[in-house]
């Protein structure tokens, strides 16, 4: 009788691929342009920012043949204020997945190897995540809620949708005031495409317009990093770095409220605005147009309405659409998929800083560990290690005059 190949499959050598996919994103485009830029060491007291608050001096009439020149005065001063927030990324791995995989023989790669090399990496992505936020930890807005199976599924707002968010991330479900932490626990299913998260448990009496908030954060309302929804905001109401709001316009950002698609008239308004502001010669310094690539289509969409093609006779190619070298007024084009979808920020990097206590790296690095034992519940060591990456920073502004951005735009078909 015939040898069949199930009596040889213990024979038959098994191919694994050894290129590894990624099927996630890491940029973190925006929070590396701000960590090149100012940076200032700083302890556990706020840092002070000395501002030029108010001009001095008093102009008037006055009557040359003998009147009252009057009374002056000067230039009045205040100071902006920039804490810290901590924020820390724990990578954990078992010793048999170690060993399982530490030579070229057993695996196609070292999975604590791979870990370690991509921990900041994604650790950065964290802080990119963050740095879309308006100083509350805010990463989504729930808009429907769905219990089945005795978890919580809840689809999101398309300003960001789930874009913020990462499987296995713990999370906290607030009000839409902030004023009441309901619950948290760990996403065990993010869906992009579908603009959903799922929870691994309920959330009692989580609702549509409950915000997702960053983990680690229980305080009501949540404090976290200050990022461009808090410093280019033209708020009347709250505080920015210290000043009241309400008492101080000088520290509001300029906004166009759109309420509409994209149209060119919405950007050179919004410029000008800064140029109203602080002169003609402070509008000339060089800011970049922050958006969401649908922003960037609608602008690529107004400038093919008006565009010519000249046919040169010869076979040519057909492109209808513009290179990643675009303006918008001037301004050069940064896109981010990370940015909200219903905004465009006009970004002066020179305004921009970050306060940091301790920069990225490994907790307890400098007393010459990186790696730590986990510990069993009886209080033995367990087979597994964990190793923690932290830091203690806040983004700043000085001069949010200088800043600018159109709100409200409508989002394109398809995002």
């Amino acid at each position: 009788m015939a040898q069949t190949e199930s009596q040889v499959l213990s024979l038959e050598l098994e191919k694994v691929r050894t290129k590894v996919p990624v099927l996630f994103d890491r940029d973190d485009m925006f929070f590396s342009s701000i960590e090149k830029k100012n940076v200032e060491k700083i302890s556990n007291r706020d840092m002070r920012i000395p501002l030029e608050i108010r001009p001095g001096g008093k102009s008037r009439h006055y009557n040359p043949d003998g009147g009252d020149l009057g009374r002056g005065d000067a230039s009045q001063y205040a100071h902006a204020v920039v804490n810290t927030q901590h924020l820390s990324h724990a990578v954990e791995i078992t010793h048999k997945a170690d060993i399982a995989t530490d030579d070229g023989r057993k695996a196609v790669l070292s999975a604590f190897k791979k870990n370690l090399a991509t921990a900041i990496a994604e650790f950065r992505r964290t802080n990119e995540a963050l740095a879309m936020t308006g100083g509350n930890g805010v990463l989504a807005t729930i808009t429907a809620v769905d219990t089945t199976g005795a978890k919580d599924t809840y689809t999101l707002s398309n300003d960001f949708g789930a874009k913020l968010l990462r499987f296995g991330q713990t999370v906290s479900v607030y009000n839409a005031a902030l004023t009441t932490r309901r619950g948290g626990d760990e996403i065990d299913l993010l869906d992009l495409e579908g603009k959903k998260v799922r929870l691994e448990t309920n959330i009692a009496g989580s609702a549509p317009t409950d915000k997702i908030v960053f983990g680690g954060l229980t305080a009501t309302p949540p404090v976290s990093i200050n990022g461009v929804p808090y410093h280019h905001n033209n708020a009347s109401t709250g505080s920015w770095q210290g000043f009241n709001r309400a008492d101080y316009p000088e520290i509001r950002s300029n906004r166009v409220t759109a309420s509409a698609a994209f149209s060119p008239p919405f950007a050179r308004l919004a410029l000008n605005k800064i140029g109203d502001r602080l002169g003609g010669e402070f509008k000339r310094t060089k800011v970049e147009a922050w958006m969401h690539p649908c922003q960037k289509q609608a602008y690529e969409e107004a400038g093919q309405f008006v565009s010519i093609i000249q046919k040169k006779a010869s076979e040519e190619g057909l492109n209808l659409y513009f290179g990643d070298d675009m303006q918008m007024a001037g301004a050069p084009i940064k896109d981010s998929y990370y940015w909200d979808k219903t905004r465009i920020d006009f970004v002066n990097k020179n305004i921009w800083g970050r306060g940091v206590m301790e920069d990225i790296g490994f907790y307890g690095d400098k007393h010459g560990r990186k790696l730590f034992e986990v510990r069993s519940a009886d209080g033995g060591v367990a087979a597994a290690w964990i190793f923690y990456l932290v830091t203690s920073y806040n983004l700043f502004t000085d001069n949010p005059a200088a800043a600018s951005y159109i709100s409200d735009l409508d989002i394109p078909s398809g995002y």
